[in-house]
């Protein structure tokens, strides 16, 4: 039993122009998926999977419907108790632990803002999102250091009132979110009138990048999970009672993507690997097998470690389909990966700002580099920077016609930011940033991004964030981020530095501006490589001309 026919008009497709021609949403009044997804499965299917959790440490856990639903509403009235509100902006630092999807449910129940974030944050980082979002309560994992950057962030963070981590033990003016939710009821009834939320009410916040600037505030409200149907039903292929897996930590927005929303909708269950320390892609190999999961999707870095094993010697009979997202996919990763496995990978695009916007769909054969055809509701087009539609196998911007209004899932502003909103948003297009050129059969590929993030291991890295970070070391006199192409990351960082006064190139300088950067800002992103030049390459503004020293790079080998 699944709730796709509530949704849609048509759930099955004999082909893409079937889909694209006939897939119709239908958006109901004040959707809410905590109500109308989570809480509706628990009355009619209670005891239907919905999670199978897991951890590196051999504990396991199942929810049922009925089970997840009561889980969400005890953390609910937890929140509600302590003050938490419609409106109110809520911080969550909870890795893949299992009380990330109660507590953004109970959230959601609320009608109270998520802000997902990775558990590599520092302090920097913590404080921004903080104040830029009026963070009122953070809640966090009690593993590794993310308790201790929290508590150095607070004293500079003037909106944040609450603060709840997990585990068993208390701390000094915090909540501790297992034990305060054990009296909780398993009830909680939907808000009325103001308290209750609407259809364009906002939801969730990801956090960007940083790209060209600080990491930009993007906003979706509360049809965004359905704009995720055409995600798991149609490119990840799930179905009915199977289970599926997404590889992607809670903080980015590809945990909304294959971890949240429609994949469960379909009526497939979510299974969810919680390590501790480092990831050991190979680990998923024996996972496949010993909890049969049906399908999977992950970034081309993870295929890229799997070709390297002996992938015949794990059991996948369990995978019906597989697919990748974040960066393209090389065509001789798709073909070992088939000679691996028996199954083609199905590339697909989108961004933090959509849901998925041009896919290879199950209904037919992907085209091995293609990020695909568009979605159903997404009408795509290539544009030159005069906006005038480019020719056939032109090289353009993909953008989208919203002439007719924005389709679901698309964000509905960046949050504080009316300039970079009104950027995206332009002569009846939305912008996406990203270059590609479409062929005879309308399938586009991805040629590259308008601007320079770095695509890392499956993380964005914007080059502002690392360069301000190396500037606030006295060695830096200046600094420019650059990607590298890597074999297995996809992309590594580059830092070509010129120094300060006083102060002469050496390995050991090298290994203390890395440090830097790992102490200041994610650790992800430090510069694997660096470079000390004499000068940076400039335009006569003075900007900094990155194109070039990619360009030198490539000359180099």
């Amino acid at each position: 039993m699944n709730l796709l026919s509530k949704f849609l008009n048509k759930t099955d497709f004999t082909d893409y122009n079937d889909y694209y021609n006939n897939f119709k949403l239908n958006v109901p009044e004040n959707f809410n998926f905590a109500y109308d997804v989570i809480e509706e499965y628990a009355k009619i299917a209670p005891n239907k999977r919905a999670i199978l959790w897991c951890n590196d440490e051999g504990e396991e856990r199942t929810f049922t419907y009925a089970e997840l639903n009561a889980e969400v509403n005890k953390t609910a009235n937890f929140f509600k108790r302590i003050g938490v509100k419609k409106g109110d902006f809520v911080l969550l630092i909870l890795r893949r632990h299992h009380q990330f999807w109660t507590s953004i449910y109970a959230l959601h129940k609320l009608g109270a803002v998520a802000i997902p974030a990775t558990h590599l944050l520092t302090k920097k980082d913590i404080v921004y999102r903080c104040n830029s979002a009026d963070v009122k309560m953070i809640i966090c994992s009690d593993k590794g250091d993310i308790k201790d950057h929290v508590k150095e962030s607070l004293p500079d963070c003037s909106a944040v009132e609450l603060c709840c981590i997990l585990g068993e033990e208390k701390h000094d003016g915090w909540y501790n979110l297992d034990l305060e939710i054990q009296g909780e009821s398993t009830e909680f009834s939907r808000p009325q009138g103001k308290d209750s939320t609407t259809n364009s009410d906002p939801m969730l916040v990801y956090f960007t990048s940083g790209t060209t600037g600080n990491p930009k505030m993007v906003m979706h409200n509360f049809t965004y999970p359905l704009g995720h149907i055409s995600t798991g039903k149609y490119w990840h292929n799930v179905y009915d009672d199977g289970l599926h897996l997404t590889v992607a930590d809670s903080g980015w927005a590809k945990c909304s993507w294959g971890k949240l929303y429609g994949q469960l909708i379909a009526g497939t269950a979510q299974f969810i690997y919680d390590y501790s320390d480092k990831f050991v892609p190979t680990d998923l190999l024996e996972l496949i097998g010993k909890y049969q999961i049906t399908t999977f999707c992950a970034p081309p870095t993870i295929y890229r470690f799997f070709i390297k094993s002996d992938m015949k010697k794990y059991n996948l009979s369990s995978l019906k389909h597989i697919s990748t997202a974040g960066e393209a996919l090389n065509p001789e990763v798709f073909n070992q990966i088939y000679a691996g496995t028996g199954l083609k990978v199905y590339e697909g695009f989108g961004q933090t700002e959509s849901p998925i916007l041009l896919g290879n769909f199950y209904f037919e054969e992907p085209k091995p580099g293609s990020m695909g055809r568009p979605s159903a509701g997404f009408k795509a087009v290539l544009i030159r920077d005069d906006f005038t539609v480019c020719d056939a196998g032109e090289i353009g911007q993909v953008a989208f016609d919203i002439t007719e209004g924005k389709p679901v899932g698309v964000l509905d502003c960046y949050y504080k930011d009316k300039e970079k909103t009104d950027s995206v948003f332009v002569n009846g297009y939305y912008l996406t940033g990203d270059l590609a050129w479409c062929d005879e059969d309308g399938y586009y590929w991805y040629v590259g991004r308008a601007d320079d993030v770095i695509k890392s291991s499956g993380y964005r890295i914007g080059p502002f964030e690392v360069e301000s970070a190396l500037m606030e070391h006295p060695a830096v006199f200046e600094t420019a981020i650059t990607a590298v192409p890597d074999e297995i990351r996809g992309q590594i960082v580059k830092a070509t530095i010129v120094l300060a006064k006083g102060f002469k190139p050496s390995d050991e300088l090298k290994k203390q501006l890395q440090d830097h950067v790992k102490k200041t800002t994610a650790p992800y992103k430090y510069p694997r490589i660096v470079e000390f030049v004499d000068e940076l390459p400039k335009t006569i503004s003075g900007k900094i001309k990155r194109a070039e020293i990619r360009n030198t790079d490539k000359d180099k080998k």
